[in-house]
């Protein structure tokens, strides 16, 4: 099936519909109307068809505005995006474990088998979502004012600092999670930058010795875009997570307080550091 849906495409061929836009549409459509329009438990079954078609959709938009996307420039990327999000996502769960910022409803509903295999599933879509998202804004006007911004050089004293920044904000989570709990989704950016820069691989501090923010707007939006689609399809969905988020719990949009939405912009950060240090294409990546 995908054999006919995927294949290399240029810059000729844009504007041309591609076929899996039409199957991510259809995919939305039918998913989206049985997670809301089914009465008891339902979501475990549709919330990973919800955001294949999702993930379809922002990436054969792409094909439409670029003439080329992660899926068509390279399956084996993308499959590959599936297979990593699932293990990087379980890292931000057991983190979780010890802040307990949110959690799952009806988990007793599940074996623990059921449970891992149905969160594993959903877990996939994550990275496939947020790239595909930051490759679309990628070309915005707004995206590529950033081409030419303040450099920052990255100097060995800077790169230490970042990981020793990162390993106590991972120290001070985990001492007291009350009041540090925000540094789960920073640390790692800190912990990982300056690995990647060591070892040769795509990273922030790269791009901003040339003055160029575009990746990290694009990531930066990616993340928040697909962070507003997460809770909005999570408010009437049947099992659903809900926050426990201390000292900002309040104005809520969906269940998440407004100022969790600020943990999307370093979320993305971190999923794309993680995928430069564990693919080998993943330069093939153009956010």
């Amino acid at each position: 099936m995908l054999g006919g849906i995927v294949g290399e495409m240029d810059s000729t061929r844009r504007g041309r519909f591609p076929k899996h836009l039409g199957l991510g549409l259809a995919l939305v459509a039918v998913a989206w109307t049985a997670n809301w329009g089914l009465d008891g438990l339902r979501t475990h079954l549709w919330f990973a068809p919800l955001w294949v078609g999702y993930a379809l959709v922002v990436d054969g938009l792409c094909v439409l505005r670029n003439g080329s996307s992660i899926l068509t420039r390279s399956p084996r990327l993308y499959a590959q995006l599936f297979l990593l999000s699932a293990p990087g996502w379980w890292l931000f769960e057991l983190i979780n474990a010890r802040l307990a910022n949110w959690e799952y409803t009806s988990r007793e509903a599940f074996s623990d088998l059921e449970y891992f295999t149905f969160a594993t599933i959903s877990f996939s879509t994550v990275m496939p979502a947020v790239f595909g998202t930051a490759e679309l804004v990628r070309g915005a006007r707004f995206v590529e004012r950033f081409e030419r911004g303040p450099r920052w050089e990255a100097t060995n004293t800077k790169l230490a600092s970042y990981a020793l920044i990162g390993v106590a904000m991972v120290v001070a989570m985990l001492a007291w999670p009350r009041w540090f709990f925000p540094f789960e989704w920073m640390s790692l950016v800190f912990l990982l930058e300056p690995l990647a820069h060591r070892l040769g691989r795509r990273s922030f501090s790269r791009d901003l010795a040339l003055g160029d923010w575009r990746t990290w707007m694009s990531l930066w939006l990616g993340g928040l875009v697909c962070g507003f689609f997460w809770e909005f399809w999570n408010f009437w969905s049947d099992p659903k997570w809900i926050y426990h988020v201390p000292g900002v719990d309040f104005w809520r949009v969906f269940e998440m307080p407004l100022l969790g939405y600020l943990g999307y912009f370093p979320f993305a950060m971190e999923l794309w550091l993680l995928v430069q240090l564990c693919l080998p294409r993943a330069r093939e990546l153009r956010i």
